[in-house]
Parts: structure tokens; sequence; C-alpha cells
């Protein structure tokens, strides 16, 4: 019997030689390391050393997250990853009425360069690398931790990490958008040519399909819509008049991990095909580490339960094993807990271990590509890249992803795909274990970690102090030479890191902006 796919794809119960007939392997392999880096971007992979081991924290106050970075250090984590409350992730304050009921909750808050400040107390920063989930405000962020650095005596040429900097992505998928798609890809611009000038080993942005797939996305329209959004990014740059190899070394992108490891591992190794052939033939890229898909991974949040929450932890091992048989370059595992409410440390730190475990007692390390030459995985790589390269010429036809976006295209596939999920999952047809089958009478009490509601109270006091305190008429002259360049061609970062240097606060520099460039209001919100 034939089952169907995440993508929908049929999967045949053997696959023999005939799977892969008129195949040929020196086309769709090549080496490890080597165009079109099937088998992985870098010729020795794990064999050398593992993956980044990131685990992506943060909740409270800004002195909260830090004690927490200190214990995922302690613990062997090699990298930060920063998650921001909603009011940090849509640029307001948390004095905010907008903000009210949402500080420090599902991430930690920022309003200043004095938050950043404590919230890096104590980590050298030319020790870690840190990659910060922030789209629409993420120059902010990024000129905020390169101050900490020089405060730090760490010069911005020595700070490693990532932005995730992708805002089609928001439109599409997950809201925290603020500016319009037009100044929100000049911003990007901005801040691609503001890091090879001033912090050269940077990660400039990180194209996300994760938010997708947690949407509902498939596998094949996860690779799709991302690898067409980034189409859409070095076609900005380059029109801004950026040579491509300048800025592509510096690209990298964000997808989900699932439990169904098969289809996975060909997603990851279908998307490195595709995006190394784009970057050569559409934009002649020269440099081979403009056409290396260097990705993040992160498992499946969506197929987290909060029924029998202890399960998850098998679903986390899983999802790991699949991202590193795919050649991800760094992880980030879930909390059995995350279905529930922010990790506890314990759970966290069982996270870490799980990546440790796959790491250090298993022989996955051991080879590059594991599942290189297999007729299944072969097969379903083909097959993954065909479905996802229909998708994106769709994308094209209608001009490309911003054009696609303002018709509302991607986001109505991923509803779709989003449904069908549903269906079959309220049908029994998909199982989720402990949701539709083999469930408990009773579930076990568990108590969550709960944030304090005095952040918000607390987080207002130090705002109302800061603004006592400072300058006011720097930042009233660094926020209006910002609008300036706003309104003009200058790089918006150089009076933006001015600004908040002088103490101004996030929600005070986006307002400048949204001044000049306005707010996105999407197409169904009329």
């Amino acid at each position: 019997m034939t089952r169907e796919s995440e993508s929908g794809l049929p999967i045949e119960p053997v696959y023999g030689p005939d799977a892969l007939d008129g195949w040929h392997a020196e086309d769709k392999l090549g080496e490890p390391g080597a165009y079109p880096f099937t088998r992985g971007v870098y010729p020795t992979m794990y064999t050398g050393r593992p993956w980044t081991m990131r685990q992506y924290a943060g909740f409270g106050t800004a002195s909260e997250s830090n004690a927490r970075y200190k214990q995922l250090i302690a613990n062997g984590t090699m990298g930060l990853s920063v998650a921001f409350d909603l009011p940090t992730q849509m640029g307001h304050d948390s004095d905010a009425p907008i903000a009210s009921g949402e500080v420090g909750k599902v991430g930690v808050a920022i309003d200043s360069v004095e938050d950043m400040r404590i919230l890096f107390g104590g980590i050298p920063l030319d020790k870690v690398s840190t990659s910060m989930t922030i789209n629409a405000p993420a120059a902010l962020l990024l000129l905020m931790y390169q101050l900490v650095g020089e405060e730090q005596g760490v010069p911005a040429g020595r700070l490693t990490g990532t932005i995730q900097n992708d805002v089609l992505k928001e439109y599409i998928a997950r809201g925290t958008y603020i500016f319009p798609p037009k100044p929100s890809l000049r911003l990007i611009a901005d801040i691609f040519k503001y890091c090879r000038a001033e912090i050269p080993k940077w990660n400039t942005i990180s194209i996300s399909g994760y938010h997708m797939a947690e949407a509902g996305a498939s596998p094949a329209q996860e690779i799709a819509f991302t690898l067409a959004d980034g189409i859409e990014y070095v076609r900005t740059a380059v029109a801004a008049g950026m040579d491509v190899d300048d800025f592509a070394p510096r690209l990298s992108f964000f997808f989900v991990a699932r439990t169904t490891i098969l289809e996975e591992v060909a997603k990851f190794r279908a998307a490195r095909r595709i995006w190394a052939r784009v970057m050569r033939e559409e934009f002649g890229a020269k440099d081979p580490k403009s056409l290396m898909l260097r990705f993040h991974t992160q498992t499946a949040g969506v197929q987290l339960t909060a029924q029998q929450p202890e399960v998850n932890l098998v679903r986390v091992a899983v999802q790991g094993l699949g991202a590193v048989l795919g050649g991800t370059q760094s992880l980030h595992t879930n909390s059995f807990d995350e279905a529930i409410a922010l990790p506890t440390d314990k759970s966290a730190r069982l996270a870490l271990r799980t990546q440790q475990v796959l790491a250090y007692e298993t022989d996955v390390t051991a080879t590059v590509d594991p599942f290189a030459g297999s007729y299944v995985v072969e097969k379903m790589t083909d097959d993954v890249e065909a479905a996802a390269l229909e998708l994106m010429l769709k994308v094209e036809d209608m001009g490309g992803a911003v054009n696609a976006i303002e018709r509302g295209f991607q986001k109505s596939e991923i509803e779709r795909s989003a449904y069908r999920i549903a269906q079959e999952t309220d049908s029994g047809e998909r199982v989720v274990v402990g949701v539709n089958r083999f469930q408990l009478d009773e579930e076990e009490p568990y108590e969550p970690l709960r944030v304090d509601p005095a952040i918000e109270a607390q987080q207002a006091a130090r705002l109302a102090k800061l603004r006592a305190e400072r300058d006011q008429g720097a930042v009233d002259e660094a926020l209006d030479r910002l609008k300036k360049a706003a309104e003009g061609t200058d790089n918006v970062l150089y009076p933006m890191k001015d600004a908040l240097a002088a103490r101004a606060t996030v929600g005070e520099v986006c307002n400048a902006l949204r001044e000049v460039w306005g707010t996105y209001v999407p197409a169904d919100a009329f």
C-alpha cells in the first residue's frame, strides 16, 4: 500500500534500482563540500567537529535570561539563541499601552542598550556565537549587541552570530512585521552593507522556513517559499549595487525538523541543491561559499503535545536525528514542556543533553551524509526538489516573492496544508500519540515555569529612570538624522547606532521610522 509523505508525495513500500532509473550520481550528488552540495556544505561535516548546539532561550527580564544563558554555557551549549518578547519583536517599549500583558512572556524584554548590557553581562562576546530571533527591528538589536561588545573591548570584527532579519516570512506566516515590504527590504539591504563594512563575520539574515512549517506548510512548501524569499533578498541587494559574492557567503537559512525523518533528510538535501543552482545560474555567483546553503534547524514545536508531555522527549530526539542526518550546521532541540509553558531549567538541560547524546553516543558523526545512495532517500530528494521547484515557478510567474505575498499566494497555500493536517488529525488518519490514540484517562499534574507579572511595572520604572537621566537633546538630534536618512538613500544604521548609544529606546527608534515609512496593513485586514 502506497503512503503519502507530508508533502503529499507517494512513498512506495519498497524501493530498488529502478527508482533511480536514468539517475546520474555525478549530476545529483557530487562530493561533500562541492557543488551541488547535496551531500553537505563541508567536505568533512561532523567527522571533524559536531554541529553548533544552540538553545533558544529568553524570558522575563534581561537579568533572568542572563542567568539562564550562563547555565546553558556551563552545561555545554556552544552558542546562544535569544528569544525576545512580543513588544520587542514589534518595536514597542514595555510601557507602551499596546505592550500590556505581553512584557517578558514569550521572550526577554529589551527596551534599550541598558537591557542589552545586562542580558550579556559576564558573557564575553568574543567567545560566544549569538543568534537573535528578531526580524523587523533586527538592525536595532544587532547595533545594541555591537555597542555592548565595544563596551567589553571586543572589536566589531570579532563578533560572530546571526540575526534572523527575515521580514518576508512575517507577511506570510508569523505576523511580527512593522513596515511595508519595500522599506523593509531597503532596511535589509542597509544591514547587508553595514555588516560588510563594520561586522564582517556576522550572518546578516537567516531566511526562515521554520515559521511557515509551524503554520502548517509541508516540507516542499517550506523550502519553496523560503528559497523564493532568499531570491528576493539577493535581488534586492544586487539592485542596491552590491556584488553577489560580497554578501551571499553571509546568508544563512532556518528550517524545521519534523518526526518524518526520511522526508526531512530529503528536504534538506533538495534545498541545498536548488540554492546552489540558483546562485550559480541566476546570479552568477563565483565564490563557492556563495553557493552553500548553510542552515540552522529547530525541532518542530508544532508537533509537541501538552498531553503526556514527556513523550515529547522522544519526538525531539527523533526530530534532532533527522536534522543531523540532513546535514544541519546548528541545532536547537525543543524542551519537552514547551507545549505547556516556557521551559524550566531542567527541561532546557534535558533538551541540550539530547543533542549531546546524538553527537557523542551515536555513530551519526562518523561519516558524511549516511543516506547517500539510498534508493528511497535519493528518490524522495528528487521528488521534494521537483515539488518545490514547481511552487517556486508559480511565485516567479507572479513577479517574485513580494508580489506573491501581496496576492496572498503563499499564505493561502500554507493554510490549505494546515487544514489538511487538522482534518487528518481529527479523523484519526494521522496518529498523534497521546492526543487521538494511546490517551490517558487522567493527565499527571505538571508545574510550569511562570513569568512574574510584576516585570511589566519593573520595565516601565526602568524606562522612566532612563528617560529622566539621559541627554534628551542628543537623542532627539540622532532620531532626526535617522529620519532624514530614512527619507533619502543614506544607510540608516549609522544614525540608528548613534541614537541607541544615546539611550534612545526600541520604541522611539521604530516610531521614528514609522513616521517616514508607515506601517504594513495586510490586504485581508480591510
